[in-house]
């Protein structure tokens, strides 16, 4: 009796959890009791056969070559591979005088015809998957460009089935918004952060805590802002899932990551580290400890900038906002120019401002097509600007849609009254990391020039008269300079949401 491997197959792990291994299995034994052969270990494998490289197949394969059976008897021709290059390795067997047995086909190995039967098949199985693959794409683009993503839900949303777009889960969704908010913060290195998502409990799909690489994936990953990115292709789509942060705190994520904007990590947390730079040279001022105090220092050798002490920055800032607060007088007036409607003209100036960016965006993506179909333009620098160009516009779309109505403006611009009659205290109130935001967000350029800082107030506060609004919406910018009303917005947002956490923490405290 000779003895032969069973070969098995399925090619995923669900099938594998069904009756097709056991009825392979079943239709091998009939076969090899009908022609007295005798199974002496069977191979069971849950992968495609598409691809080569299958672990328990190249097992089975040196097994074979090293005499431990005379045979192999697999269930059929497509069941052993679904490849050429796997297909010439098994059909090559009876050259080494090892059978080959197909349990459901008359095939005989060792005779021409037969050997060229089984080739055939062979081709066609191989043609079959090449097949499904391409309709599986096209079926895949079709979603796509529904707006639905047809892979697995990323961490912080929830899958829900075929043909469904995927929604935040509600135990994940504010922790993914918290952990990119905390990032964009500049308070947290990769390592940093992934240390304080773990201990506030955010996890992977399989319950585990997130892995660094896990935690660069989610920093990288638009499908939060709306929009759906396929790595392997570089194409993007606008999804039609809710998104869970806003895009301009996206962007101002990546531009921190690439070393574009935000502060460094450091060993000590200093107050202004990143924020300052040298007037002179514009190199930036590094933070050290020394007897107790903390210096900023220029690096460059021969610059006339050398070193400032921390508390003399942070005095120099108060006094400036000293310097930039309202009294109530100028306060009333500001009421009086907003009651007559100027601030809503104000507000249609800056939708039509948002919608000729836009426009000029969409022309911009569009000369980019026409440069790839004229072959002036390569693919992947096609796709690159295509991508930033949909992160550009989801992120002005976001703003048009964040414009307030005018119940909003008028309770808007209440807050930001308070706001420029107390600067000094609200500084002096916030906790160091909200410090470091307010400065960053109140003043546009901050230099030392010899033992001298200096700072540039953006236009939202040195014009306070002729701030018309403060439109709501999320209170993240970013750091492209050509925006300078948005970002003008933006940073203002940002310092009215650190007066609402603080006044928030006095009424918790009171």
């Amino acid at each position: 009796m000779k003895t032969c491997f069973g070969y098995i197959r399925v090619s995923t792990q669900k099938q594998g959890e069904g009756v097709s291994l056991q009825e392979q299995k079943d239709a091998i034994e009939v076969f090899a009791s009908r022609q007295d052969l005798e199974v002496t270990q069977w191979f069971e494998e849950k992968e495609t056969a598409a691809k080569s490289g299958r672990p328990v197949f190249n097992k089975m394969l040196r097994d074979l070559k090293r005499g431990m059976a005379t045979g192999l008897i697999i269930h059929k021709i497509d069941r052993s591979a679904r490849n050429l290059k796997d297909w010439a390795i098994v059909s090559e067997l009876p050259d080494h005088g090892i059978q080959v047995y197909v349990a459901t086909e008359t095939i005989d190995f060792n005779s021409r015809g037969g050997r060229l039967t089984a080739d055939m098949l062979a081709v066609i199985a191989t043609d079959f998957i090449r097949n499904l693959r391409e309709e599986c794409r096209k079926g895949m683009r079709g979603r796509l460009k529904q707006g639905l993503y047809p892979f697995r839900a990323p961490i912080g949303y929830l899958d829900n089935g075929r043909g469904q777009s995927k929604t935040p889960c509600p135990q994940k969704a504010p922790l993914i918004r918290e952990f990119f908010n905390l990032y964009a913060s500049g308070q947290h290195s990769l390592r940093s952060l992934q240390t304080e998502m773990n201990q506030r409990g955010l996890r992977n799909h399989g319950g585990r805590p997130v892995s660094l690489h896990g935690i660069e994936t989610i920093l990288n990953n638009p499908f939060y802002t709306g929009l759906i990115e396929i790595k392997r292709t570089g194409e993007t789509y606008k999804g039609i899932h809710k998104p869970i942060i806003s895009t301009s705190l996206f962007r101002r994520v990546q531009n921190i990551k690439l070393g574009r904007s935000g502060p460094k990590v450091t060993k000590h947390n200093h107050l202004f580290r990143g924020l300052f730079r040298c007037g002179l040279c514009d190199r930036p001022m590094s933070p050290e400890l020394q007897k107790g105090r903390v210096y900023y220092r220029c690096q460059a050798q021969l610059c006339e900038t050398k070193t400032i002490r921390e508390d003399i920055l942070s005095d120099h800032i108060s006094s400036e906002l000293l310097k930039l607060e309202i009294s109530d007088e100028d306060a009333a007036n500001m009421i009086r120019k907003w009651d007559s409607g100027y601030s809503l003209s104000s507000n249609d100036d800056l939708r039509k401002s948002l919608q000729l960016r836009i426009s000029a965006t969409e022309q911009g993506l569009s000369r980019a097509a026409d440069l790839l179909i004229d072959g002036t333009l390569d693919n992947e620098t096609y796709l690159a600007k295509k991508h930033d160009a949909n992160l550009t516009l989801a992120s002005l779309q976001e703003e048009i849609r964040n414009l307030p109505d005018p119940k909003e403006i008028e309770s808007n611009n209440l807050k930001f009254i308070e706001l420029m009659k107390n600067l000094t205290g609200l500084y002096e109130s916030l906790n160091p990391a909200e410090k470091r935001m307010f400065v960053e967000n109140t003043f546009s350029n901050r230099t030392v020039i010899g033992r001298k800082p200096c700072v540039e107030p953006y236009s939202w506060v040195t014009h306070a008269q002729d701030t018309l609004c403060v439109p709501s919406g999320e209170p993240d910018r970013h750091r492209d300079r050509t925006k300078i009303v948005s970002d003008d917005i933006l940073a203002l947002r940002r310092v009215l949401k650190l007066k609402e956490d603080s006044s928030q923490r006095n009424d918790e405290a009171a």
